[in-house]
């Protein structure tokens, strides 16, 4: 048995945190049920591309989920969903601050329904506060944050992030944390609760050491200047001949002096405290020389922390991932085609056997096991 199994979920969540912490709870094994807008369903069906008819986005996002649409304007379709709401475990809503109050399937009410029921509300910035109405993105939650300012680009060419960090780190993982916790807590009071998961909150422990240089020794990190945000040659992106990257990490002295002698760089130059920009720019030099080919092969086996930076495609085919299984599972769509599914951070010990295939849910496909 999975760890999750006999749990039931109600998932009101639309786009990307929702859907991808109900997507580690159905993988933990509980039941997820979408709840759906009718006509359309969620807005990530027609993100393109499409894949047999929805978008591939929402098919990796959703993948063993059970789906039910219906009208919640509807005051006779929202009584249809009270049996469910009694029996639920756990409710998952994305809407801003307000929205399902004004359905009547707020907490208050619905707690009154089902004491035990834990109700993860997640939003952008939270259940109260000044900003709480605002409309907002990912850019704007690592804006906010001071984030996005430890490494964005000279201003007339901001560089934008390759993740959406708020989203996932900020959103769907704290949501599938605290949803854990406040299960340990009810198996202690038999009560549920409701989980207010602000996105723009949660991003502050990735800037745990700028907080702690400014607070501390009054060094407030600027644009790129510091150790891990490209202020060093020892953590930094080196072009090669042909267009590839190097990804150079050797902070350690130990790594950097292999690396140095690897490379070739000038003695008077490994003394990086003395002229950062200097040794940078020598570095630089002698990467640019030799194609991404080269540079992997002279790296490999040696302990120098350093890679070159691989495509999506190269690293779904890397000999590590494919010995892991990482793309082992597969998710199938209504039209019976089949992807590797997304790879999620639940241990192999609490998933299914990669041998399972689970499907994607069609928009309302399961209105008759739910809603009859």
């Amino acid at each position: 048995m999975r760890p999750l199994e006999g749990l039931f979920v109600l998932d009101f969540s639309t786009l990307l945190p929702g859907p991808m912490a109900g997507l580690l709870l159905a993988e933990a094994g509980a039941e997820v049920v979408k709840v759906e807008r009718e006509g359309s369903g969620e807005e990530m069906r027609g993100y393109a591309p499409l894949w047999g008819g929805d978008g591939v986005n929402f098919a990796l996002l959703n993948r063993g989920k059970k789906s039910i649409a219906l009208n919640l304007k509807d005051e006779a379709a929202r009584a249809k969903l009270l049996p469910l709401v009694e029996k639920a475990d756990i409710l998952l809503e994305q809407f801003r601050p307000g929205a399902m109050a004004r359905l009547g399937l707020d907490y208050a009410t619905l707690s009154g329904i089902n004491p035990r029921l834990i109700y993860c509300s997640i939003t952008g910035y939270g259940q109260t506060g000044p900003k709480l109405n605002a409309a907002g993105h990912d850019l704007n939650y690592i804006g906010d944050s001071g984030l996005l300012a430890l490494s964005m680009g000279e201003p007339s060419r901001g560089i934008v992030p390759p993740a959406l960090i708020a989203d996932i780190a900020g959103g769907a993982y704290p949501a599938v944390i605290n949803i854990l916790l406040a299960l340990r807590e009810r198996d202690r009071t038999g009560v549920g609760c409701h989980l207010d998961i602000a996105m723009t909150d949660n991003l502050f422990p990735f800037t745990y050491w700028a907080m702690g240089n400014g607070l501390a020794a009054g060094e407030w990190p600027g644009n790129g200047t510091d150790l891990v945000t490209g202020g060093s040659p020892r953590y930094q992106l080196y072009g090669t001949a042909d267009g590839r990257v190097v990804a150079a990490a050797p902070l350690e002295q130990k790594f950097w002096v292999t690396f140095c002698e690897l490379i070739g760089l000038d003695p008077a130059l490994r003394d990086d405290s003395r002229d950062p920009d200097a040794t940078r720019t020598g570095v630089a030099a002698l990467i640019a020389r030799e194609t991404g080919e080269h540079w992997r092969a002279l790296f490999a086996g040696k302990d120098c922390c350093c890679s070159v930076v691989a495509t999506i495609r190269e690293a779904m085919d890397d000999p590590h991932f494919q010995a892991r299984g990482l793309f082992d599972r597969r998710v199938t769509n209504f039209d019976g085609q089949s992807l590797p599914a997304l790879p999620v951070p639940i241990a192999p010990a609490f998933r299914e056997d990669a041998s399972v295939s689970r499907e994607t849910p069609g928009l309302g496909a399961h209105n008759q096991d739910y809603l009859r």
